[in-house]
């Protein structure tokens, strides 16, 4: 009786600190996303197209795609490939837009891509809505 309850202890606690990980690294790599894209929008917004600088947007959404794609590796251990793939399209779809110096569509691709990234975040968190 004792062995089977200590195995039985041991694999909750495994699962309990394999979902605090999983879920701190989520949201830190959920954090720093929504955090470039906020900068790209703020750069974005501005009045006058001519004091949006290009250069800028362009690098910023490089380091972007380039640090999803190597947290992409590790996220998709443990989270859909379909919710890890909406983002990577819409950030390909953000890219481009921003290449063709779109920046209306551009902002609906940063808010979608926001939106999929707190939906992620809501979704892999450890909640009763979540598990019923």
């Amino acid at each position: 009786m004792t062995k089977e309850l200590v195995i039985s202890v041991i694999i909750v606690v495994v699962i309990i600190a394999g979902d605090i990980f999983t879920t701190k690294y989520t949201n830190k790599s959920i954090e720093i996303a929504t955090q470039s894209l906020s900068e790209i929008g703020k750069e974005m917004e501005k009045e006058n197209e001519e004091d949006i600088n290009k250069d800028k947007l362009k690098e910023q959404i490089k380091e972007i795609r380039d640090d999803w794609n190597e947290r992409h590796k590790k996220l998709a251990i443990y989270i859909e490939h379909d919710e890890l793939e909406k983002i990577e399209t819409n950030l390909a779809s953000l890219n481009g837009y921003l290449d063709m110096e779109e920046y209306g569509d551009s902002m609906a691709q940063l808010e979608a891509s926001v939106y999929v990234l707190e939906h992620i975040k809501n979704k892999t968190t450890l909640s009763l809505i979540n598990i019923f």
